[in-house]
């Protein structure tokens, strides 16, 4: 026989064709996504037409599957870890030198049972300085005084300062100092920690800065019991006006012997209560602060976005921290306690929402702050520290990372670019594995580029939309009581403006050259030059919460590098497998960023003001929250033959949510949790005229609602308001609308205060007596002075307004002020232990000389925070429903002619 040489390789082609054709016929649409990729090197794809285009999709499920997922993993991982708590620590373990909550939160029910502490009042003057000097007497005599010396201090403060465009002037205000100074220490530089013990009225203060006290006392009880020294002695500073403009802190920070040795601060203070504790703003300038931060807490919560969202103003609130740096050159870190801030300055900042857990997560960490700042070697030489911000965020509370802003930006630029490399190498590599020109890519890459702009600016338009029409047809707030609402509201229509646009592009796409699953990676693709295009945006304009966007992207080009690097870039559907995976980690961490700004922020909305819509910024917050965790993943229900469904339920859900949201059932209040803020004043107004006459004596309650519903809630209760009126007229008419105006905030909204007469005269315990003293016509000829004693209450404002032909030349209140503020002028004058009258002066310039003639009006308002008010004002207080917490006290306003 003689050997035949046959080269069977086309007949096993043939073969391997006519078996692939027999399988297709059989198998089920997941095996069908193999015919995607190329079954041998050299043998080109299939090309499949539109009508084949929909065999490559995977099951109707696959896509409700994906939203479900990380719905899931939100409430399994996000939400555990945002209210996570460590194990609260009793007396049995004092021996360990460590925080023991159980003792704080014996401190804080002796703190609690004083009640309000409103500067000027018993409670505040007396009963709560008595007993932080004997807590503290009490610490004292256990002191290791082989390590340790320990001073105590009862500052009595007199001063004043220009800040929110009057004069805060302070008398009598008292601060609780602690010097606690190792033994045989040379260092000069002292850590400062402070907190605050009064009140506004009507709260009991144990969340407002009742906790912060009794974390105070427990850390200086614990390291002055220990003989674990340190090297810088610290100040422990508990400061008896906080609530009241500052005005303590300023007083410590200017006058008191210690202060010019303080060069670092820890600023304790509190914008809700019960749980975690922020760290919101650190610096300014000093980067090592950070690092403090990251070797002395123990449980982390913090991010350079909320440090400047707080410095935009967009909070309404303000801290002693402020004051340190504006008037001491202090640096140092602003911690606060900032969930349920429901209850934040009502009558429900009690003890029963702050488990003791929460007292254990700030001693923890104040514990810990404090051992390692007051051994800082960066404090040896403050002035050599080198200068700089720092990006700085804790992931999901387990780790804490930061670098230097400088790096940040070269970061943020380098991820960009990255991102828009490995975007382009995908094309052509899409381009040669589709067998299409590259430049055919391209271009469809440019029209994608274009959906997913679109698909953006709808993902926040959308939720936006949503806001700005329940705002229109007053349902605005409806979350504010029940908010899961706002997955219905501004997360489902955020999806789907994300999900929509690409939708619509695929099912009208012809172009059948490039498969299926390579056209919706073109669409994540689109996605992510959105998301680079941004992040160089605002990188360049000086953001460093530029980092939100920049870390997402590092997790969108890890599995694009990896997928190119493999072959699974080119095999259907396979690229999702690992972008699915490394995409936890930024769906779970701006999940978990986003959700707690608005749980911090949405109880802030019901104190934010009539003026603002709140909506648009809870929106706002929760769209952008939506588009950086769910931006890549919701483009991925395209996957799916159904993908129409998803976009169908999430179109259902937002119209329910909306639906909800405008009926009675989107009610914003509830009773003790979620309440209606209510503030207003009893007011008696008496106008004194030119001659002396009274042309004016009147009675009625003014208030000043808080958040953007205002009294709409109130007006089907059983609140009598018939006669209420906006106060705009009489803004326009007299200084400062006529009215006892309270403190800047009051001024502010002075415009938006409604005034609801009564007829009988509203009591005051007593009014303030304004004395003319004397009137001199100084040598010039043209300018006079008047001479004035005032005996008043603890919360007093004067308001001074020249006629048109005559100036303020000078005064005995700020002489700064003047040169930087315009008529009327505002002093507000408050004291705590001294009730001494105000004498003071002022001199009116009027070139003509003519004295004879009224120059000017001055009005007296005064604040009687500390009783209830006449029989009538307590019943009318009792009618409001129970959702409404009224904050409100008695007030007189006299306005004189000179």
């Amino acid at each position: 026989m003689i050997p035949v040489s046959l080269d069977l390789a086309p007949f096993l082609k043939v073969r391997q064709c006519a078996r692939l054709c027999l399988q297709t016929k059989n198998m089920g649409d997941k095996d069908k996504l193999i015919l995607d990729e190329p079954v041998e090197e050299g043998v080109k794809p299939r090309k499949y037409g539109k009508k084949q285009k929909g065999y490559s999709q995977l099951p109707w499920y696959f896509a409700g599957g994906i939203v479900l997922f990380w719905g899931l993993l939100f409430i399994a991982v996000v939400k555990p870890l945002f209210y996570r708590l460590p194990e609260p620590l009793t007396v049995e373990d004092a021996p360990k030198g460590v925080f023991i909550a159980e003792r704080a939160q014996a401190n804080l029910y002796d703190f609690e049972a004083i009640g309000t502490k409103v500067v000027g009042s018993d409670g505040n003057e007396h009963k709560t300085v008595q007993f932080l000097l004997k807590e503290l007497n009490l610490i004292k005599e256990n002191v290791q005084t082989d390590y340790f010396d320990m001073e105590i201090d009862l500052q009595y403060a007199y001063g004043a300062y220009v800040k929110w465009n009057l004069v805060n002037m302070y008398q009598g205000i008292q601060n609780i100092v602690v010097k606690l100074t190792p033994k045989g220490s040379t260092s000069e530089n002292y850590i400062l920690v402070n907190s605050h013990f009064d009140s506004q009225p009507t709260s009991p203060s144990t969340g407002d800065d009742g906790h912060m006290v009794v974390s105070i006392l427990e850390v200086l009880r614990v390291m002055s019991s220990s003989k674990q020294s340190f090297e810088h002695p610290i100040i422990f500073l508990i400061n008896g006006s906080e609530e009241n403009s500052l005005q303590a802190s300023h007083g410590f920070i200017a006058y008191h012997k210690w202060a010019k040795n303080c060069k670092v601060v820890i600023n304790l203070d509190a914008a809700g209560s019960g749980g975690r504790e922020l760290m919101f703003q650190s610096g300014p300038n000093n980067p090592w602060l950070v690092n403090i931060y990251k070797k002395g807490a123990k449980h982390y919560f913090s991010t350079t976005m909320a440090e400047e969202i707080f410095q935009t103003g967009l909070v309404p609130s303000y801290t002693d921290f402020d004051i340190f740096v504006e008037y001491g050159d202090l640096v140092g870190l602003d911690i606060g306690q900032c969930i349920n801030g429901f209850v934040y300055h009502t009558k429900y900042d009690r003890i029963d929402v702050i488990p003791r857990a929460a007292l254990q997560n700030t001693g923890d960490n104040l514990l810990g702050l404090v051992r390692t700042l007051s051994n800082a070697t960066e404090l040896r030489n403050p002035s050599a520290n080198p200068g700089g911000n720092t990006i700085f965020f804790d992931v999901l509370g387990l780790y804490l990372i930061s670098y230097p802003a400088e790096t940040g930006v070269k970061l943020n630029y380098a991820v960009a670019a990255a991102a828009i490399i490995l975007v382009y190498v995908s094309l052509l590599r899409i381009a040669d594995k589709s067998n299409v020109s590259s430049e055919q890519v391209l271009s469809s890459f440019v029209l994608v580029l274009v959906v997913q702009v679109v698909a953006f600016v709808l993902g926040l338009a959308l939720p936006l939309a949503v806001a700005y029409g329940l705002d229109k047809y007053g349902f605005s707030l409806s979350y504010y009581a029940t908010p899961s609402l706002l997955v219905g509201l501004y997360v489902c229509p955020s999806l789907l403006g994300l999900a929509l646009p690409s939708f619509i592009y695929l099912k009208l796409k012809s172009n059948d050259k490039v498969p299926f699953a390579q056209q919706v990676q073109l669409a994540l693709h689109g996605h992510a030059a959105v998301l680079s295009i941004l992040c160089i945006g605002i990188n360049y304009y000086g953001l460093r919460t530029t980092y939100v966007i920049t870390w997402t992207l590092v997790f969108y080009v890890i599995p694009l590098a990896f997928n190119l690097l493999t072959t699974l870039h080119d095999r259907g559907f396979s690229w999702t497998g690992i972008l699915k995976i490394v995409q936890v980690a930024p769906f779970l961490y701006n999940s978990y960023l986003f959700y707690c700004f608005i749980v911090i922020l949405t109880p802030m909305m019901g104190r934010f003001g009539q003026d603002t819509n709140p909506d648009i910024i809870i929106g706002a917050l929760t769209a952008l929250g939506t588009i950086l965790s769910m931006g890549f993943l919701i483009l991925l229900v395209n996957m799916s033959r159904r993908s129409g469904f998803v976009l169908l339920t999430l179109f259902a859900v937002a119209a329910a949510a909306v639906s909800f949201a405008s009926s009675d059932l989107g009610f914003p209040y509830l009773a003790k949790t979620n309440v209606q803020r209510v503030p207003y004043l009893q007011v008696r107004r008496v106008f004194y005229e030119y001659d002396g006459t009274v042309s004016k004596d009147e009675s009625g309650y003014l208030f000043n609602f808080q958040d953007r519903r205002g009294v709409a809630p109130l007006q089907d209760s059983n609140v009598d308001l018939t006669g209420l009126v906006n106060m705009t007229s009489d803004c326009a008419k007299y200084m400062m609308c006529g009215m006892p105006l309270y403190d800047h905030r009051w001024v502010e909204a002075m415009d938006a205060t409604m005034w609801l007469p009564r007829q009988n005269p509203v009591w005051t315990p007593a009014e303030p007596t304004l004395e003319l003293l004397n009137k001199t016509v100084l040598a010039d000829g043209q300018t006079i002075r008047f001479e004035f004693n005032l005996t008043c209450t603890d919360h007093t404002s004067i308001f001074i307004q020249p006629n048109e032909d005559v100036t303020v030349s000078d005064w005995s209140f700020l002489e700064e002020y003047l040169t930087t503020n315009s008529p009327p002028y505002h002093i507000y004058f408050s004291f705590g232990i001294d009730n001494t009258p105000l004498n003071f002066y002022i001199d009116f310039k009027k070139t003509d000389g003519d004295f004879n003639v009224p120059l000017y009006q001055i009005g007296i308002s005064a604040q009687y925070m500390h009783v209830d008010g006449d029989d009538e004002a307590v019943q009318f207080a009792k009618s409001f429903p129970d959702y409404a917490v009224t904050i409100q006290w008695p007030a007189i306003y006299k306005k004189y002619v000179y």
